[in-house]
């Protein structure tokens, strides 16, 4: 039998390696990880962590203005930009350190250095040392595209420099239509800056409910975020500090910093796969059967370097699920249906299952129950918002096969409202369920207005 030197070797130590690792070791497994930048991955270091602390302090604005409402008067209310950076920093060093500390009390070799595959069992670290392993796990996560022929994207900031940013932009520029464009583009202007949207496409969130994507749109914009769709950059020009965007559409745009958000791919580049036989797909992204098997039987990928479902959650699952299967003696997979996801905009999103879309495409009858209202809180505060919520109904079963929530507090109700439509709920089981009031989540169990 080969004698290797490790029963697993993870290559980055991102939520979902820490998770496979540990569980790996919890098993019994002599385990070792390498991490080439900070433990915690994307999530902990530059992502939805620190990216919702940054939305907390964005909301503040809006909430001392609501307050005068309900009799408070706040005076001398101030934002610094500095003291907000240097305490998330110190909260991502607690995470990174705690995610450390997990790994060595499972008694997992951590390696802080690059490490590149050079053979099915084999890897070397940037110091030079090879070494060895019964199997070996990706788990690299993903990373900001940049067009690398739009002349001037030299002068743009990604998703991994604007969480150390020296000072706010009052004028910001925010290109893309996904999660991260959206969610930046609320939180600049909730901080205080003017905020431009450019976006490629008709409407943002591509890929969400139609009605969704207008409602976040409407609401940006009632916020004061500018809006140029059907456009893209032709050139950036740096003119002592000013960045100056020339669009496709003729538009010249000015401002002090541009985020450019037009996508992730997988972090593949460079790492030897060649060397071992495993295949890629489309963007760099790692080819898995539903074990998180590459077509290397010895090597294994999870998370965002697989661009299966790019959350978080589903990278720890993944990685629990190969760990329980290949050192636990089970035969777990990672059910990738059905999953809830939020987009913290200002409104936030929380969707869960089909779209209105999707469903109809796949041949169902539907049923659509769906409401507007202004928050109870917002009957004092005198501000001009609304929450949304849609529920799509398979109209022969019954079964509620989505909802999709824009409004505060969206992500905490669908992280519930998921149990019941994984559970496959009926609509006349939402209907059953006793409404709590005055919420705004008693919407969901006592809406009544239906469109075919």
């Amino acid at each position: 039998m080969p004698q290797y030197d490790y029963d697993l070797f993870t290559i980055g130590i991102g939520s979902g390696g820490t998770r496979a690792s540990r569980i790996a070791a919890n098993h019994g497994a002599k385990v070792a990880a390498a991490e080439a930048f900070r433990i915690g991955g994307t999530c902990v270091i530059r992502g939805c962590v620190p990216k919702k602390l940054m939305v907390y302090a964005s909301h503040f604005a809006e909430d001392f203005e609501d307050a005068r409402g309900y009799g408070w008067t706040v005076e001398g209310a101030r934002f610094d930009w500095g003291t907000l950076i240097a305490n998330k920093d110190r909260e991502i060093e607690r995470l990174s350190q705690a995610y450390r500390r997990g790994l060595t009390n499972a008694g997992v070799q951590i390696l802080e250095e690059r490490a590149t595959i050079i053979g099915p069992n084999a890897v070397r670290l940037a110091s030079g040392r090879e070494i060895s392993a019964k199997h070996i796990l990706i788990a690299t996560g993903g990373k900001p595209w940049l067009p690398d022929d739009l002349p001037g994207v030299e002068h743009t900031i990604t998703s991994n420099e604007v969480f150390h940013l020296q000072e706010l932009p009052k004028r910001v520029i925010v290109a893309g239509g996904g999660y991260i464009a959206v969610e930046f583009a609320c939180i600049f202007r909730g901080l205080g800056a003017d905020v431009t949207l450019v976006y490629r496409g008709e409407q943002i969130l591509r890929g969400f409910d139609h009605e969704v994507r207008a409602q976040v749109r409407k609401e940006m914009e009632a916020r004061g975020i500018r809006f140029v769709t059907n456009a893209v950059f032709a050139g950036i020009e740096d003119l002592g500090g000013e960045k100056v965007a020339q669009l496709t559409n003729g538009q010249q745009l000015r401002a002090d910093c541009i985020l450019m958000a037009v996508g992730r791919v997988a972090d593949t580049s460079a790492l030897g796969l060649e060397s071992a036989g495993v295949e890629t797909a489309g963007q760099g992204a790692i080819k898995v059967d539903h074990f998180s098997r590459t077509t290397c039987p010895s090597i294994y990928a999870v998370g965002d370097v697989t661009n299966r479902i790019n959350l978080t959650p589903v990278a720890i699952r993944e990685g629990h699920a190969f760990a329980d299967t290949v050192f636990g003696g089970k035969s777990v997979t990672c059910d990738h249906h059905d999953v809830p996801t939020a987009v913290f905009t200002t409104p936030e999103v929380g969707v869960v299952g089909q779209t209105e879309e999707t469903a109809r495409k796949g041949g169902h009858k539907l049923d659509i129950y769906k409401t507007a209202f202004r928050p109870m809180k917002h009957t004092l505060s005198g501000r001009q918002t609304q929450t949304f919520m849609k529920l799509v109904v398979d109209a022969e079963t019954d079964r509620v096969l989505g909802c999709h929530i824009v409004g505060p507090d969206a992500a905490e109700m669908i992280q519930c409202v998921a149990i019941a439509v994984k559970l496959k709920a009926t609509k006349a089981d939402f209907d059953a369920t006793m409404a709590l009031h005055p919420t705004a989540a008693e919407e969901l169990v006592t809406m009544k207005t239906k469109s075919a």
